[in-house]
């Protein structure tokens, strides 16, 4: 995939996208569609006033890639849902799953929209993650470690799971959510950010420390670091920088990003890849960085130590661990690409 967009398009277009109710990783491929011949198409909400912005979403780019600790998952074209990796929690049991349109994966649980605005969810339920059967009017999910998350159609946030990192109640005006391993993170419509952390443990590396954030129209958590997409195309990151997951500031032309346990990715406009320099010891390094060489990229999701890519043909590419066969999508095919039926 080739996207040629002019500055004002691409400025204006990435505005539009603080509007969408869509995962993270798939906003770049719902910008393209406006410069290109609408392969993808934005998901704009619509309604009449502010608290109505998040109802009827189009539900054609929501997350289709979606990575865990070690599992990865993949929404198809006919709304069933396939996963591969580790599932020694269950975390892969999808293969009932049917009217799905979005998907989010946990540390060790799955989570699936469906088109009814309901949710279902399997694998570890330690503390009460999976114990989403009673939402409803949900728009976006998104899964952490030990607890997921629910954006509502009025723009507020529901959590399950563990710890104060499920005080999301008094959040309004969200149109964007995602989760980290110990944070959870939401997107308002002024492009501002919220994040809440729990006590000093779970922020002691500063992953919250985004309320001086603007113009942000997409977001994304890793283990203990948060990135943020601004209106221009270039990336905010703060948090832990052990592995140099936050060095970002140089990246340009933008169009979606998603967070690793201690790595960032970036999408480009032009379908390529970018990927932080790992710097730490390498020890923890298993090639999730090396996407140097990918193109023709829709959409991207980033697990523990494993980065996932959506093609516009529907298939999909992995590079990273695989000891428990995460990696091991190429043979997958008819996953949804965002913006097509």
């Amino acid at each position: 995939m080739s996207c040629q967009i002019s500055k004002r398009l691409f400025i204006c277009t990435l505005i539009l996208c603080a509007l969408l109710l869509v995962g993270c990783t798939t906003v770049g491929a719902s910008i393209c569609s406006i410069a290109s011949s609408k392969t993808h198409s934005p998901a704009v909400a619509e309604g009449e006033d502010e608290a109505n912005k998040c109802k009827n979403p189009d539900r054609r780019a929501l997350a289709s890639i979606a990575a865990g600790f070690s599992h990865t998952v993949g929404l198809k074209t006919d709304g069933t849902v396939v996963a591969i990796g580790d599932s020694t929690m269950d975390q892969c049991d999808v293969s009932g799953w049917t009217d799905i349109v979005a998907i989010a994966g946990g540390g060790y649980h799955t989570v699936g929209l469906k088109a009814d605005g309901t949710v279902v969810a399997v694998g570890w339920n330690k503390h009460g993650q999976c114990v989403v059967s009673d939402w409803k009017d949900i728009v976006a999910i998104a899964a952490g470690g030990g607890h997921t998350v629910g954006l509502k159609l009025d723009g507020t946030v529901v959590a399950a799971g563990e710890g104060s990192v499920c005080n999301t109640s008094d959040w309004k005006n969200i149109v964007a959510i995602t989760a980290g391993p110990r944070h959870t993170v939401g997107l308002k419509t002024d492009g501002t950010v919220v994040a809440i952390g729990g006590d000093n443990e779970n922020d002691q590396f500063g992953q919250c420390d985004v309320f001086d954030w603007n113009d942000i129209v997409a977001i994304a958590a890793g283990a203990n670091h948060t990135v943020g997409l601004k209106t221009d195309g270039t990336v905010v990151a703060v948090g832990s920088n052990n592995a140099g997951q936050c060095n970002v500031s140089d990246w340009t032309d933008i169009v979606a990003i998603s967070a690793g346990w201690r790595h960032t990715v970036g999408l480009k406009a032009d379908g390529t890849v970018v990927a932080t320099e790992y710097l730490e010891d390498k020890i923890d390094y298993y090639g999730q960085c090396e996407t140097a060489n990918w193109n023709g990229i829709v959409a991207i999701t980033a697990g523990d130590r494993h980065t996932v890519g959506l093609k516009a043909d529907g298939t999909v590419v992995a590079v990273g661990e695989s000891s428990f066969g995460q990696c091991d999508v190429s043979s997958w095919t008819d996953i949804r690409v965002p913006g097509k039926e």
